[in-house]
Formats: C-alpha cells, structure tokens, sequence
C-alpha cells in the first residue's frame, strides 16, 4: 500500500491538510512538522517527526532540514510528499525528487492575492499541484483546482 508523507508548518498549513484526513487516514502515513500545542492537540495519535524551524528563509535550518529529510525519508521509503507548507516543504520536497518519489503540493487558499513562496519554489519541482480557489490559476497556470479544505 502507498505510504505517505505529510509535510507542514504548524498553523493554517497544518490545519489544511488536516483537514484531508478522510483521505490520508486510509493510507500508512507520518508526519513531519514543528513542536506546538496544535500538532500535539491535532496530531496526538500520530507518528510525527519535527523538523528545524524557523524554516522560512533561514538558511542554516534549511541546510538541517535537507538533511533531516535524507534521513526520514531513506528510513521511512513513503512513496508520496504532501504539503501544502510553507519553508519546511522545499527541502523534503527536493529530497524526494531525488529519491523519486511523487510529489504533491496544495498551494494555501489563504494566498489569492499572491502566490506562496513556496509555491513559486515548487511549481515546476511537483508532479502535481493543486489550488483551493480559481483566482490561483493566474499565478500556476498548469495546477489543477482541487476545491478549499476549510
């Protein structure tokens, strides 16, 4: 059976792929995001890795996360990442292409206004990315919209 990974930032990013449970529930999956009272509250029954964070354009953390996803994703061997953020993604994201894994990314419906960082770092690097609302397309042309998770 396909595993999965779910790579997030705590917060929003968490909270929407959380909100996909019906989905990754049905598949061996694990997490990897940051040490917070929501991941402990959301994620409790969960095998949960923690990442180096802050991850948003930090470099040395970025360096520790390319590093930490060597080592999860060579122990792990899921064959799907999922995220949908923000800066600990790029680096699992990486990883895993070169491990050939598939790649899946859902740009965040709170960024209708501009696209994600991430996003931007991304697009051309997933084998799939999703947006939550249409107005999305004008910065990702060739996503597909897959509907809002809230």
């Amino acid at each position: 059976m396909t595993k999965i990974a779910l790579i997030t930032s705590r917060g929003g990013h968490l909270f929407q792929l959380y909100q996909l449970k019906p989905w990754w529930q049905k598949f061996p999956h694990f997490w990897v995001t940051a040490t917070g009272q929501d991941v402990d509250s959301l994620l409790k029954n969960e095998k949960v890795y923690y990442g180096h964070f802050p991850e948003q354009r930090h470099l040395i953390n970025a360096v520790k996360n390319l590093i930490l996803a060597i080592k999860i994703l060579f122990k792990e061997k899921p064959q799907v990442l999922v995220s949908c953020g923000a800066g600990i993604a790029p680096p699992f994201f990486l990883i895993g292409k070169i491990f050939g894994l598939k790649l899946i990314y859902l740009e965040p419906i709170d960024f209708i206004a501009y696209p994600t960082l991430t996003g931007r770092l991304l697009y051309r690097l997933v084998d799939l990315f999703l947006i939550q609302d249409p107005k999305q397309k004008k910065f990702f042309p060739e996503s597909h919209f897959w509907g809002s998770t809230l």
